[in-house]
């Protein structure tokens, strides 16, 4: 099957699954294609499958982050001790975890194709991430500040590690900020916990949560060096999306030398 034939699939199997799709039509266009698919996996709730559209699906996802290339871990040069910088898209990094900026439904990201890190970490590793994510938290709410771990199907990495960051809705707090430094505590400690030896941190609560970028950074920066000490992992990666991210943990870092 090529990887038209998996994407035209996946499509029609979802749209199949509800009658309320039935007036949807599948676009002739491969990235309206891939579009659509993404929307039907962000709004469907965690629900049983077929082995068939796992099979499918796993080849297609597989195949789709090879395509936009991966980046080991290993292959990143520290910038002091245990810490890296790694400016790219970190549902492509290859490493025992990464971290995923959730919400306290822990369900990931039901916006279609929403520009937030849940979403995208959601999509590429398959809808199983969801069905387990709803298994573990049945019905519950994650308290801020605290880490739970999962597979990362599809993803090029081991885990997934989801924390609930702090919202910042007016001025900042120190209670936001030990919050926020709870996630990173949190995090590591779950990495540890599972015997995890690399951990990749995304900009936890500095999108949709509208925590300062500058602030947050310094937290994590400050949260990390405090805790390896104690641990046994072995790499930290702080991974940015953004060029005005990159730039704060550069000058953060170099400063701290």
């Amino acid at each position: 099957m090529t990887q038209l034939e998996r994407l035209n699939y996946l499509i029609s199997y979802l749209l199949a699954e509800q009658a309320r799709y039935s007036d949807i039509e599948i676009p002739r266009n491969t990235s309206d294609k891939k579009r659509l698919l993404r929307s039907l996996m962000n709004v469907r709730p965690p629900r049983k499958v077929s082995a068939e559209f796992l099979k499918i699906q796993d080849e297609y996802l597989r195949e789709e982050t090879r395509q936009k290339g991966i980046t080991n871990a290993r292959d990143l040069t520290p910038v002091r001790g245990k810490l890296c910088l790694w400016q790219g898209d970190i549902t492509t990094l290859k490493c025992g975890a990464i971290v995923n900026a959730a919400n306290s439904a822990m369900l990931g990201c039901f916006v279609p194709c929403h520009g937030c890190i849940d979403n995208a970490i959601h999509t590429y590793a398959g809808v199983e991430l969801r069905a387990e994510c709803a298994e573990q938290m049945r019905g519950g709410s994650e308290p801020t500040g605290s880490a739970r771990v999962t597979m990362a199907y599809n993803l090029p990495c081991d885990y997934v590690i989801h924390t609930v960051g702090p919202i910042v809705g007016g001025r900042l707090t120190d209670t936001d900020c030990e919050l926020l430094a709870d996630c990173y505590k949190s995090c590591l400690k779950a990495a540890d916990d599972n015997n995890i030896k690399s951990i990749a941190f995304c900009c936890i609560s500095t999108g949709e949560f509208h925590f300062p970028n500058e602030r947050a950074a310094e937290i994590a920066i400050d949260t990390v060096e405090e805790y390896l000490p104690k641990s046994k992992i072995e790499r930290v990666i702080f991974n940015v999306f953004k060029d005005s991210d990159l730039e704060i943990y550069k000058r953060l870092l170099a400063s701290r030398l």
